[in-house]
């Protein structure tokens, strides 16, 4: 691996278990993740916590995430090292009476600096058996999504949407979301949300780890986002799922899907291309340069061309720092690649950095909180989105 060759691509990140491990997410208090607490280091917060809301329940997990079920708190194993106990999400929303949960496919490409798409083109909906009323904890199939949970066909009230219309399991979803006279927007872009937030929470711990490799260029990595909606359309992040499976062999319609999530990853990472040389090693600068040039990445003519023309000194002022003579030779790069990305991204949407709406992008976004790689990568999607309205998402 610390021999890799520039061509070379590793479809896993060094350090993404910081993201798919289920104690260290579950317990980093960030927004849309049930309230959890580290066993057996935090028992005595979440005592306090169940003290103060006595109506609450709770689950016990671990990083195996078997045997799931609600249990009184003192039923629970306080004492398990490596698990945590998370507050239940009691009120889910349901769809004829079935509680569910969505599966988004992600996709990090880059970490610094920070790229991250999401696949759009459908999300998996799983689920439970068993209606989630009359509520009974000792029923785990009215609460827990099994590998044998109901798909969306076999949901009557989405049924007609998937089957009939032809719809997706998202489609279907909205499509009956907008018939209860319900936003689905509210409900993706709080994913979108949530999924930025771990990503640049855990930035810091991608960068270390990667930097024991020659260049993280070589990377990427897709996981699965799970999430549960409750019945005011917040969505509650439960996990992140490290090589998600993709096998159809329980539900064979899931094989679109699952083709999909797979064709697009790698157009997105340049794996699959339209070009077709031998292999991913043989070239040429022409072809390199036909696909993505330096005037396609140049951004801000009018601004660069007045106020940036003084040399290598203009290079010291911030609002410089994106004109070409103000370019390292790294900095090309990972602006040609994230057009290439752009480019080749298909049923992909980017989430990091945030998209922008056209009519705003004549002012900059506050950036207070990012790294300075990704305050340039951000502002590069700004400047290509004011002549290019597809580069804004």
């Amino acid at each position: 691996m610390v021999a890799l060759k520039s061509h070379q691509r590793v479809n896993h990140f060094p350090g993404s278990g910081f993201l798919t491990n289920k104690v260290n997410l579950a317990v980093s208090g960030l927004p849309h993740i049930p309230r959890a607490f580290r066993m057996p280091a935090e028992k005595s917060e979440l005592l306090a916590y169940a003290k103060d809301n006595p109506k609450m329940m709770f689950v016990q997990k671990s990083n195996n995430h078997r045997g799931i079920k609600i249990e009184k708190l003192d039923a629970l194993d306080l004492g398990a090292d490596g698990s945590f106990v998370q507050e239940f999400v009691h009120n889910p929303l349901l769809v004829d009476g079935y509680k569910f949960d969505i599966g988004v496919y992600t996709i990090i490409t880059s970490i610094q600096p920070l790229r991250v798409y999401i696949f759009e083109g459908d999300v998996l909906f799983r689920f439970c058996p068993v209606k989630y009323h009359p509520f009974d904890p000792e029923v785990r199939d009215k609460y827990v999504v099994g590998d044998a949970y109901l798909p969306t066909w076999k949901v009557p009230s989405l049924a007609s949407y998937y089957t009939k219309f032809g719809f997706g399991m998202k489609g279907s979803f909205d499509a009956w979301l907008r018939a209860q006279d319900k936003n689905p927007n509210l409900v993706w872009d709080s994913v979108r949300s949530a999924i930025r937030s771990v990503f640049y929470d855990k930035e810091t711990a991608l960068i270390q780890a990667s930097s024991h490799y020659p260049s993280s260029k070589n990377f990427f990595e897709m996981m699965r986002f799970d999430f549960v909606i409750d019945d005011k359309l917040e969505v509650h992040l439960m996990e992140a799922n490290m090589s998600p499976n993709l096998s159809s062999a329980h539900f064979k319609q899931n094989r679109l899907l699952y083709e999909q999530v797979v064709y697009n990853l790698l157009s997105l990472v340049g794996v699959g291309r339209a070009v077709h040389p031998s292999s991913l090693a043989t070239h040429s600068a022409d072809e390199d340069e036909m696909q993505a040039a330096i005037k396609d990445i140049v951004v801000f003519a009018d601004h660069c061309s007045v106020n940036c023309k003084n040399g290598d000194g203009a290079c010291n002022n911030v609002e410089c720092q994106l004109c070409l003579p103000c370019l390292s030779d790294d900095q090309k790069a990972n602006f040609l690649q994230a057009y290439l990305e752009h480019r080749r991204r298909g049923g992909c949407r980017r989430v990091v950095p945030q998209s922008i709406h056209a009519d705003e992008a004549h002012q900059a976004a506050s950036m207070d909180r990012l790294t300075p790689e990704n305050t340039l990568m951000t502002e590069w999607f700004r400047g290509m989105c004011l002549s290019d309205q597809t580069f804004c998402s």
